[in-house]
């Protein structure tokens, strides 16, 4: 199936594997809060066992340097879409409340960016992750 959509999260390549993965993991929920249309219904097994839903498309995972998350940024800014971020002073605070004051303290082009997420039509979401290279 293709999607009119598409779903990317950008993570910073020097990041410890750990927080690759919680900085991905924390994106994802951020898009699905956002954009609760791409969460699809919930799964049960043949012996009537439920589960949570997933989210419905596949999500590509991008790595990039410093540089190439501020430009992922700037690039989904000019075209108006709106990106979920996780900045490195985050890794260091323990809650919401803390994270969002974290992030409201800097200034857009002083953010240590570690990591976005953004869900938009597939050409916008091309557009903003040209240059970057699927985390291998």
């Amino acid at each position: 199936m293709r999607y009119e959509t598409k779903i990317a999260v950008v993570v910073h390549e020097d990041l410890a594997t750990w927080q690759k993965l919680n900085v991905v993991a924390f994106l994802a929920g951020g898009l699905a809060g956002s954009h609760p249309d791409i969460v699809g219904e919930a799964y049960a097994d043949a012996s009537g066992t439920v589960y949570g839903p997933l989210v419905r498309q596949p999500i590509l995972i991008f790595a990039a340097d410093g540089p190439g998350l501020t430009g992922a940024l700037r690039r989904a800014a000019e075209r108006g879409v709106r990106v979920s971020l996780y900045t490195r002073p985050l890794f260091a605070t323990g809650n919401d409340a803390d994270n969002r004051a974290a992030v409201a303290a800097v200034p857009t082009p002083d953010l240590d960016l570690v990591g976005l997420a953004l869900h938009a039509p597939r050409k916008e979401v091309d557009r903003v992750t040209r240059g970057l290279r699927l985390h291998p």
